[in-house]
């Protein structure tokens, strides 16, 4: 598999850009995610609620939510995510969220 490196430390990543291993994530590599993957040099408070959201979710369910519980849960219309995450809540914002 594939591995990026961030700060000096290498993660492995599947075919997808996706961290093998979650247990691993940190907002520091959730920030790196970012630039790397979705050219997002800040992230704003928005794109940690969304981050923090799918997160959770993950953690607690062992699957990422669908893309309409995203949206709902965090009141921002699909088309928003998209502005916050240009690849979308399926692949940019699950990828940054670990």
């Amino acid at each position: 598999m594939p591995n990026i490196e961030i700060n000096g430390t290498s993660y492995e990543v599947n075919e997808e850009g996706f961290l093998v291993h979650p247990e691993q994530w940190s907002e520091a590599v959730a920030s790196a995610l970012a630039r790397q993957e979705e050219g997002i040099d800040f992230l704003t408070d928005e794109h940690w609620y969304v981050i923090r959201y799918i997160r959770q979710y993950y953690l607690e369910n062992n699957l990422a939510p669908m893309v309409r519980s995203v949206c709902k849960t965090t009141g921002f219309p699909l088309k928003h995510i998209y502005e916050l995450f240009p690849s979308g809540p399926a692949k940019g914002a699950c990828k940054v969220a670990g």
